[in-house]
């Protein structure tokens, strides 16, 4: 019987239609040409090594070796080919992913966590100005040890004179109060480092979330130039609208630059403050005040202020010092001769500058009670604000894809909703730092 095919191509094809069962009849199209184009390399080779003309019978054996390596490796093909799809993607997926992950999980391995807490102990425990004011204590403290340490040590039987007097009762007084008033220096330096450490962290949150906005919104401004460039090319909009979409994008680009720049001095800032290294990254983890309201009226802060400010505490104690000096010269010497007068003014200058203290604290704990119920209804409003902007830029959009609206006003709408994102973010940087004034006026 004669076949329209050689039996070269026959055993070829009964070959793909057994394995068509398997792969499918998409591989066997793939197959047959391969297989056939593998064939003809294979039986080309063969006749290219032979050296002289053979009998038929030699050309059909070599014929049949061929045939048999032809198809063993069309065979091997197929299946390489069946195989293929599958393991020439996924592995350009996954060294994609082995490429970029570590860049980017790598560092954050070894970065350590800084929560408020931790940061508020780390200023504490290496802030060189804190540092610096415990040795001026510890120093101060020896000096006055040093200079009246013979004059508080003379009996009490053997003062005969005003200027005894003061030796050792003056000069002892000085000495106690100085050393009080050094440790209360100390706390008061403790308060300032604990505002300071906590504001420098909020500011690097607000620095980290502004840089999301800006991500936001250059995604926005990226999506925005590809609907602006597919509807310029079926002719629906005009070249302009390209135009201004690559504008938006720009200025998108430039505030996405200037808020990772931002980061950095923050972070900068904060290694600065707390005593580390300048470099040191941190994974911060994100402490919000708790948003309510002020459970004590303002006349109570102001009293439970003036009750544990150590500024009254230091006007107090130098009262104190100026009413001794008052006792000694009444003791020893007469309140009407210069130095009493002088004693008398001494002491009406503590008890005006502890009033005067009492009315500045009151005064810093209005305004920081004030200011914190401000910045708690700004976030309120700020969140109203940024809501009715994000629906403003989605209306925009869907007019924009009607034909209703420009790029310009797309673009605009887009600007309106980064400004308001960006102020309810600052509102609830503004209201974490009230709370802390307000705790630190307080004298907590």
């Amino acid at each position: 019987m004669n076949f329209p095919y050689s039996s070269k191509k026959w055993m070829t094809i009964s070959l793909a239609a057994v394995l068509t069962t398997a792969i499918g009849a998409g591989t066997l199209t793939a197959y047959a040409n391969t297989a056939t184009t593998e064939q003809t390399t294979a039986t080309e080779q063969a006749k290219e090594t032979t050296t002289a003309p053979a009998a038929e019978g030699t050309d059909e054996k070599t014929d049949a070796a061929s045939e048999a390596k032809a198809t063993d490796a069309a065979a091997t093909e197929t299946k390489t080919e069946a195989t293929t799809p599958a393991t020439t993607t996924t592995p350009a997926t996954t060294t994609n992913d082995t490429t970029t992950k570590p860049a980017t999980t790598a560092p954050v391995a070894g970065v350590e966590e800084l929560t408020l807490e931790k940061a508020i102990a780390q200023a504490i425990e290496t802030n060189a100005t804190l540092q610096t004011a415990r040795l001026d204590a510890k120093n101060a403290d020896i000096n006055q040890m040093l200079s009246y340490k013979s004059s508080a040590d003379m009996p009490s039987d053997m003062i005969e004179s005003l200027a005894a007097a003061k030796g050792k009762y003056v000069n002892n007084a000085q000495a106690e109060m100085t050393k009080k008033l050094n440790a209360l220096q100390v706390t008061a330096t403790e308060s300032k480092i604990k505002l300071g450490a906590q504001q420098a962290y909020y500011n690097l949150i607000f620095a980290q979330d502004d840089l999301e906005l800006k991500k936001q919104s250059l995604s926005r401004a990226q999506t925005q130039l590809k609907v602006a460039n597919a509807a310029f090319k079926v002719g629906t909009k005009a070249k302009t609208d390209v135009l201004q979409a690559e504008m938006g994008l720009a200025g998108a680009q430039a505030n996405l630059t200037s808020a990772k720049n931002a980061v950095e001095v923050a972070r900068m800032d904060l290694n600065d403050f707390l005593g580390v290294d300048l470099t040191k990254e941190w994974k911060v983890v994100s402490s919000n005040k708790q948003v309510a309201p002020v459970r004590m009226t303002m006349e109570e802060a102001e009293k439970e202020a003036i009750s544990k400010r150590i500024e009254v505490t230091k006007a107090n104690e130098e009262l104190k010092l100026a009413q001794l000096n008052v006792k000694l010269i009444e003791e020893y010497s007469a309140l009407s001769t210069l130095p009493g007068r002088v004693a008398r003014n001494n002491e009406e200058k503590s008890k005006l500058a502890i009033d005067e203290q009492k009315r500045a604290i009151s005064k810093e704990v209005s305004q920081a009670y004030l200011n914190l119920n401000a910045a708690r209804e700004a976030i309120d409003y700020q969140k109203v604000a940024k809501d009715s902007a994000a629906e403003s830029y989605r209306l925009t959009n869907l007019r924009f894809e009607n034909g209703l609206a420009t790029t310009l006003e797309v673009i605009q709408a887009e600007e309106e909703l980064s400004s308001r994102e960006n102020q309810y973010q600052k509102a609830i940087l503004q209201y974490n730092l009230a709370v802390v004034n307000f705790e630190t006026a307080l004298g907590n």
